[in-house]
This record gives C-alpha cells, structure tokens and sequence, in this order.
C-alpha cells in the first residue's frame, strides 16, 4: 500500500465524475474531516501512480474510523442529517457548514428500495428530492412501453416544481437500485422562505442554474435531432 506522506500530492475524483486536485496531505485531510472524502471516494496518489478508494490508503485509513455504515434498508432510518452529508450534493456546494446544518433542519432522509416508486406520472406534486447515494430514473410509458426521460445519481435532483406549483408529476420516478434522497417538502421549503430567506436565496439560485443548464443541454439535443431529419431528407 503507498504511505502517504506530507510531500505526496493526490488529485480526488468527485461525485460529478471530475478530478479535483492538486491538493497535498493537509488539504485532503481537511476534506475527510469535512466528509468531502469519504472511505469509498476514489484518490489518486502521485507518488503511488495509481487510483485507489481513500479508505485503502496507508496514512489515510485511520482517519475514517470505524468503517463507513450503509443505510440499513430493514430497519425505519433515524440517522441526523450531517452537513458532510449534504455537502455531496451538486447545487448545495456553495454553502458553509453553518447554512449546511440549518438547511437539515427543513429536509428528511430518506431510503428507497431498488424497484420502489418515488411518485407516479400524474400524482399530486408537493416534494423535491436530493440523491445522496443509488440512481434513479424519470420514465414516462406509452403503449406499454418504457421511455426513460432521464436518470439521476449522486449529487442531483428532481421533482423541483413541487417546490413553485403542486401541478401533476410529468414523469414516473423509479429507484434504479437502492437509494438514499434527501426530501424537502413544499411545505417545509414554504416554512424555509418565511424562517431563512437568506438561505433560501442560495437554494434558489443554484437549482436555477441547474435548470437552465438543463433545458440549454435538451434545446442542443432537439436542434440535432431536427437537423439529423432535415439532412435525411424527411418531411
């Protein structure tokens, strides 16, 4: 096993599947401490030359502790929300432990079963859901057949518009495999706006911006599938 040592420098593969990096020892274990390395995140050691999980490392195994427990699917889910927990999530990045920790005061966690329904296309919207761990799959059914619309991982979300209407779901949302999400609930984000509103305002800004970055990325896809058509010539 490679020893880590001060002079090391080690680059870390992040939930949104890029590198992050360079950082020397202090700084990574900053990171453990503030669970943005976690015993399973892949770490890649310049001095080793390879990428191994953070938990596998000499010099940085015994920072984790006791070994990372899984959420217990068998039993009712009790365990607190922890900032380190949150911060896995894509559009809560920006935000400090302080504004970390107050956000968990609105939100419950929640374990999901692989094969269990979310919401059904159809149903009375009134949540958005975080993905802290599993995948998930926004599918819509015609003539009995499945069309997956999108699929979620770590570190996104769905089942925004509850948040601004409580219009029909457009999709139904499955769990791929076994998941944990985090739920916030119109009411609680009502209760978040009224209590919070200069946490909100970040809350806010940053799933906007996901979205924009969303319907940006469907608007290229469409003009490609329209310009595919136009150059075979069908009408």
């Amino acid at each position: 096993m490679e020893q880590a040592g001060t002079a090391n420098i080690y680059f870390i593969w992040g939930i949104d599947d890029a590198p992050y990096g360079p950082v020397e020892l202090p700084v990574l274990l900053d990171w453990i401490k503030d669970e943005r390395v976690l015993a399973d995140t892949w770490v890649f050691a310049r001095n080793a030359g390879n990428w191994q999980r953070a938990g596998e490392i000499a010099g940085l195994k015994n920072h984790f502790g006791l070994a990372v427990a899984q959420p217990d699917f068998n039993k009712p889910f009790n365990k607190g929300i922890t900032p380190g927990m949150l911060r896995r999530i894509k559009i809560l990045a920006g935000l400090n432990d302080a504004q970390l920790a107050h956000l968990s005061d609105f939100l419950e966690l929640q374990p999901v079963l692989q094969w269990a329904v979310i919401f059904n296309q159809g149903d009375a919207s009134d949540s958005m859901y975080l993905v802290m761990s599993g995948e998930l799959r926004a599918r819509t059914m015609v003539g009995g057949k499945e069309t997956i619309l999108a699929t979620f991982g770590p570190g996104e979300f769905f089942g925004d518009m509850a948040l601004f209407d409580h219009g029909p779901r457009s999709a139904d949302v499955l769990a791929n495999v076994d998941s944990t999400l985090f739920k916030i609930s119109s009411a609680s984000f009502d209760r978040l706006t009224r209590e919070a509103p200069a946490l909100a305002t970040p809350f806010l800004q940053a799933t906007a911006r996901t979205l924009s970055a969303r319907i940006r990325a469907d608007n290229k896809r469409l003009t490609r599938i329209a310009q595919q058509f136009s150059a075979s010539g069908v009408r």
